[in-house]
C-alpha cells in the first residue's frame, strides 16, 4: 500500500485541518488531484468576465481573489511538504492569507492566467509528491506552529481546493 493513500489520522495536523482532510477524496489522492486540476480549469473558465470582480457578500474575496488564494495555499502547502520530506522540520512560518492576497496583485490577472498557473502548479506539486520515497510522507514538521505531516498536507491540498471550488459554485455563479 503507498504510504500517501492511507488517510492522515488526526495525529498527523491540527484540528483546524480537519475538514480539509474531510474533503479530500478516498482513495488515490494523487489520482483526485489530476483530476481536480482538470475540474478547476473548467470551472474557472467557466466564470464570465464580467463576474471576476463579484464579491457575494462585502467584505469577502473577488472571484480572483478567491482562485489567487487557493494558489497562494497550494504554494504555501506544497513547499511544507518538501522541507519536512527531505528532512528540514521547521519551524516554518504561517501564512496570513490576507497579507497574502493583499500583495498578490491578484485583480490584474487574467482567470485564464490564474487557471494556468494553477495547473501548472499543479502538475509540479504532483512531480514532487509522486517522486518522495515511500517513507517521506510519515514524516513531520512544524509550520503555523502546528505539526503536520507529509501525508497530511497532500489531503490538506485537495481538501482545501475542493473547499473554494464549493464555494465558488455555491456563492458566485
Amino acid at each position: 500500500m503507498q504510504t500517501d493513500s492511507r488517510r492522515p489520522d488526526a495525529s498527523e495536523y491540527a484540528p483546524y485541518y480537519a475538514d480539509y482532510v474531510a474533503k479530500a477524496p478516498e482513495g488515490d489522492v494523487r489520482a483526485a488531484l489530476r483530476a481536480q486540476r482538470d475540474r478547476l480549469t473548467k470551472l474557472f473558465a467557466g466564470v464570465p468576465r464580467a463576474r471576476w470582480d463579484h464579491r457575494y457578500a462585502d467584505g469577502k474575496w473577488t472571484v480572483r481573489e478567491l482562485v489567487g488564494h487557493i494558489l497562494d495555499a497550494e504554494w504555501v502547502f506544497t513547499s511544507r511538504a518538501m522541507h519536512f520530506a527531505r528532512g528540514n522540520p521547521g519551524p516554518l512560518p504561517s501564512m496570513d492569507q490576507d497579507d497574502f492576497l493583499a500583495h498578490g496583485n491578484y485583480g490584474a490577472r487574467s482567470l485564464d492566467s490564474l487557471a494556468q498557473e494553477l495547473s501548472d502548479l499543479r502538475a509540479a506539486s504532483l512531480a514532487q509528491f509522486d517522486n518522495f520515497p515511500p517513507e517521506a510522507f510519515d514524516r513531520r514538521g512544524t509550520a503555523s506552529d502546528k505539526v503536520i505531516s507529509v501525508r497530511a498536507l497532500l489531503y490538506v491540498i485537495a481538501g482545501h481546493a475542493e473547499h473554494h471550488a464549493r464555494v465558488l459554485r455555491e456563492r458566485y455563479l
